[in-house]
């Protein structure tokens, strides 16, 4: 696909993976539509974002919430006629331990959630069902043929600490698979990016110190990953007609 004078869709698009997503499309020719829950940030997005010389339009929602994700994607179509890329990114973090148990009396003293399970499924699984869902109807009712990028996780492979992260990552890489085969019928492509510790806000703010320096240490190229290197990756699987119907973990080699 050659991205000049198209419409990409950017999820979660008011900083980290998203911002660059959206400076990255928008340096291949492409306008673009950005989402998030705040505007501060995604605002400060577009205004850099049309200083490439392309359109940038802010659509603010909750894309946990069905009445948002159906909206986002009906304006994208309004605003621009017409949907290429949908960029389903926006994810939160909530990490905890199943139980945590005393050392010294054996005894539970904490357990993950209910909140903590349910916030990040309402986003991470959730939101990109309804978003992709949505992204879906609007490219077979315009005839646009495009592609659909979900962002999964490594740790999708069941990374400690993370029962809710962890099982939302597994569900956006088995519905991408799965919506790259039924709607391969309109010319629709699906494929995702299995990310794998990248230095963005939600990393650095919301891992606990001590996990973030575990895992970083344990990365074979020895360093967090750039949320640039995540960007030239949608592209990539954007430009490429043959990317579809899998997950390409951009991880630095990490297994979790």
């Amino acid at each position: 696909m050659n991205l000049k004078d198209r419409t990409v869709v950017i999820t979660g698009a008011g900083g980290g993976i998203g911002a660059a997503m959206a400076r990255q499309f928008a340096s291949k020719g492409a306008n673009v539509v950005l989402s998030d829950i705040r505007a501060e940030n995604v605002e400060k997005v577009a205004h850099d974002v049309r200083g490439l010389g392309v359109q940038a339009h802010v659509v603010l929602g909750d894309i946990a919430k069905e009445a948002d994700a159906e909206a986002l994607m009906a304006a994208a179509v309004k605003q621009t006629g017409r949907i290429d890329v949908a960029v389903l990114n926006a994810g939160i973090l909530r990490d905890g331990l199943l139980v945590r148990v005393d050392k010294e009396t054996g005894k539970v003293k904490g357990k993950l959630s209910l909140e903590q399970w349910q916030s990040v499924i309402d986003v991470n699984l959730t939101g990109v069902f309804l978003t992709g869902r949505e992204a879906a109807v609007q490219m077979i009712e315009t005839g646009s043929k495009g592609a659909i990028i979900t962002i999964a996780s490594v740790s999708m492979h069941g990374n400690p600490g993370q029962s809710n992260y962890s099982a939302a990552k597994a569900g956006v890489a088995s519905m991408t698979r799965l919506w790259a085969q039924e709607l391969s019928r309109y010319r629709i492509r699906v494929a995702g990016i299995a990310p794998g510790f990248i230095r963005t806000d939600m990393v650095m703010k919301d891992m606990k110190p001590e996990a973030l320096a575990k895992w970083e240490a344990m990365i074979p190229i020895g360093r967090l990953g750039e949320a640039q290197e995540i960007a030239d990756s949608a592209v990539f699987i954007a430009e490429n007609d043959l990317v579809n119907g899998v997950i390409l973990e951009i991880s630095g080699g990490v297994k979790v």
